[in-house]
């Protein structure tokens, strides 16, 4: 056994926080439940009483990894050191101009910039974002959008992160802004073509759901706006987007297994929203727009979906629908994007993608070559039908963030910028591997792993770092991560299990592991920890387990039901009190999460989320240590959360083992604002495993 840390005897010897309980019932089908810990939420986050805990949690926290402080400092500037001060963007063309950002210096955030040409001769600048974020302590930007004359700029700027932006239009002719401000939106934004007014999605002040599209014409108030659409069905999400040809402006509605798209002419100022195609439960669909023809995205009798196109005046009659790529169960189809004469597309077998680029006109077409069988490849930047090139940003687990721009015509690649990694970084030190694990019931479940070469021995004495996610049907590709260097380096070796619940083995992975088969996502991530120190990839007293928000659900199921399988676990906004939480519907994003978790008003989805929900299944055991991490202002995992889930557990647990519970009373759901500012949070939780192996 690993003999015990220095943060291990400092927990021995400091007194933890202790919260008071106050029984609270809560009756359910029958069954009674009590929190004694439901006095902890206080959605104005002004509670003196919640406030002084959590002020007391994060002085424990620091009290126990004093001792740590160098090796943090240590881990924040070596990450840091790897990351280029001076940085520029690959300029991106949209319109009349090319656009990109850069760093500078110690900036935390981005300038903006445009220029006439990709070269970015006689640039200027759109926005500073150290400026405007001067006065925050959290500032964040959604997208920008310039309107189709060139001459505004629209951008929504939320300093509170809870992603309810306020929407400001400057005039890139005078610099100056426009009395205009619209509060309480989203990030999206679409502009009317006559430059005159653009649309915009107000969110719920409660449920801080995104639910009406208002068109705001400039100079008018706030108040005067139009509704143009409004959602009344609280499971649905909605965003807003504009076709390529820039005349036609796309609503999209979706939930988690039903989707739909509906149409407003950016030309027509009195334009009302019209249905593409009516919305049918378990149907998901978008599209996409080249001259008189729609490409349909869509699960459409297609379990891992295709690809349909139909002329427009044709498109409520589903028979006229025609296959551009065929359903195939046994490849799911990921992404594609549209040019004139080209259509590019992703597909995943096997845990495994592949690029093809297809000419319309002949139907000839070849596959884009990339050098490792595992990768992350996302279609990026790719606005013009007129462009002869195509642009992807690839990264594998050993190559860092690469952007290409593939000939259309003959798939030739040009390597535009590859992100630089200083400091000693040589690709060749490190290696990564697929390999497959087979789960208790059979099924085999892909890994990622990486590991540098003169650091590792299949030996079974190397820590391993193990991160999963596995819901939504969201994938973790492999990526590159300079950060993960510094473990790399110490010799880690680095998992990601592609347990159920995501779809890098397509849609049915993901439906293996939602709603009542949720356990098999937590059994895959017990059975990828057993198998990989069962064959040697590591010591079974060096695991450290991660995962954030749904992942961090993953990791109070996977402490509840296998402990002993981990010496540290690091949980980030953890989604931790299911049951209590999907019975909300005054919570933010309840009601949109019902397809996923299940209603808990049914009682059979009741009966299945208490059989995991982590806070609910605390239990007189030994734990292993443990960080919590979470922000006050989190709008998607609410703090209190953790906040009971960790008082539960000190009440509960049974070992001496560190329970540390760090809140950031400025942050959201994404963690700090600014570049270097969210390094400080990776140096602390690796300081924290590196301190519990005894190791610097």
């Amino acid at each position: 056994m690993t003999q015990p840390s220095q943060i291990e005897l400092t927990v021995q010897k400091t007194q933890s926080p202790v919260a008071k309980k106050v029984p609270h019932t809560l009756d359910n089908h029958g069954k009674t439940r009590i929190d004694n810990y439901y006095w902890m939420r206080d959605d104005q986050r002004a509670d003196t009483e919640v406030l002084h805990h959590l002020e007391q949690e994060n002085q424990y926290a620091d009290a126990v990894l004093k001792h740590t402080e160098s090796l943090q400092q240590q881990l924040f500037e070596e990450i840091k050191g790897r990351i280029a001060k001076d940085d520029n963007s690959v300029p991106v063309k949209q319109g009349n101009y090319f656009y990109s950002n850069q760093v500078l210096g110690d900036n935390e955030y981005a300038i903006y910039r445009r220029a006439k040409d990709f070269a970015g001769t006689n640039s200027e600048i759109l926005l500073d974002a150290n400026e405007l974020a001067k006065e925050h302590e959290f500032f964040s930007i959604g997208s920008l959008y310039v309107s189709p004359n060139d001459a505004l700029l629209a951008y929504g700027e939320d300093t509170l992160s809870r992603r309810v932006y306020t929407i400001r239009i400057k005039n890139l002719d005078t610099g100056d802004y426009l009395n205009d401000r619209v509060e309480g939106a989203e990030s999206d934004i679409a502009w009317q073509n006559d430059n005159k007014a653009f649309y915009y999605i107000k969110k719920n002040p409660q449920t801080l759901l995104g639910y009406q599209v208002y068109r705001h014409v400039l100079g008018t108030p706030q108040s005067s706006d139009t509704l143009i659409y409004e959602e009344f069905d609280d499971t649905y999400y909605t965003s807003l987007g504009k076709s390529k040809d820039g005349e036609q402006i796309f609503i999209t509605h979706f939930s988690t297994e039903t989707s739909g798209v509906s149409i407003i002419d950016a030309n027509n100022p009195q334009a009302e929203a019209k249905p593409f195609y009516p919305r049918e439960k378990g149907i998901e669909y978008s599209i996409a727009k080249l001259n008189d023809w729609y490409y349909i995205y869509t699960n459409y009798e297609a379990v891992n979906f295709r690809l349909m196109k139909v002329r427009k005046d044709n498109v409520q009659d589903r028979t006229m629908w025609q296959d551009v790529i065929a359903a195939d169960k046994d490849t799911q189809l990921v992404d594609f994007t549209l040019f004139n004469d080209h259509l590019v597309y992703e597909q995943r077998k096997n845990g495994l993608s592949t690029v093809t680029v297809r000419q319309l006109s002949t139907g000839k077409e070849f596959p884009l070559a990339f050098n490792d069988s595992a990768f992350s490849a996302y279609f990026t930047g790719n606005y013009e039908l007129t462009n002869s090139k195509f642009r992807v940003y690839y990264s594998s687990l050993t190559t860092p963030g690469t952007y290409y721009d593939f000939d259309l015509a003959t798939g030739k690649p040009e390597i535009l910028k590859q992100t630089p990694v200083l400091g000693d970084f040589d690709a060749n030190y490190y290696q990564s591997e697929r390999i497959m694990v087979s789960a208790r019931d059979g099924k085999q479940i892909p890994v990622s792993l990486v590991y540098r070469k003169d650091k590792f021995k299949k030996d079974g004495t190397n820590p391993i770092y193990q991160y999963g996610y596995g819901s939504y049907g969201h994938t973790i590709n492999p990526s590159f991560s300079s950060a993960r260097l510094s473990l790399l380096d110490r010799g880690f070796v680095y998992a990601i299990a592609h347990i159920r619940g995501s779809e890098i083995l397509g849609r049915p992975w993901y439906e293996d592991g939602k709603k009542l088969t949720k356990q098999n996502t937590f059994n895959d991530f017990i059975d990828v920890t057993r198998a990989l120190t069962n064959e040697g990839y590591g010591s079974k007293d060096k695991v450290f387990a991660v995962g954030g928000s749904a992942g961090g659900l993953l990791m109070g199921a996977v402490v509840n039901q296998a402990p002993e399988l981990y010496r540290g676990v690091a949980a980030h906004v953890p989604f931790v009190d299911v049951v209590t939480t999907m019975l909300d519907e005054s919570i933010p994003l309840t009601t949109n999460e019902y397809d996923e978790w299940g209603n808990p008003n049914d009682k059979i989805f009741y009966d299945y989320m208490l059989s995991y929900s982590p806070y609910d299944n605390v239990s007189n055991q030994a734990y292993p240590n443990m960080l919590v991490t979470t922000g006050l202002h989190d709008s998607q995992v609410q703090y209190f959360e953790p906040m009971k889930w960790v008082a539960k557990l000190r009440e509960m647990k049974t070992d001496n083992n560190a329970l540390l519970f760090k809140t950031d009373m400025e942050a959201g759901h994404g963690g700090a604002s600014g570049r270097f500012k969210r390094l400080k949070e990776d140096a602390l939780e690796y300081a924290f495993f590196l301190d519990l192996l005894n190791e610097k």
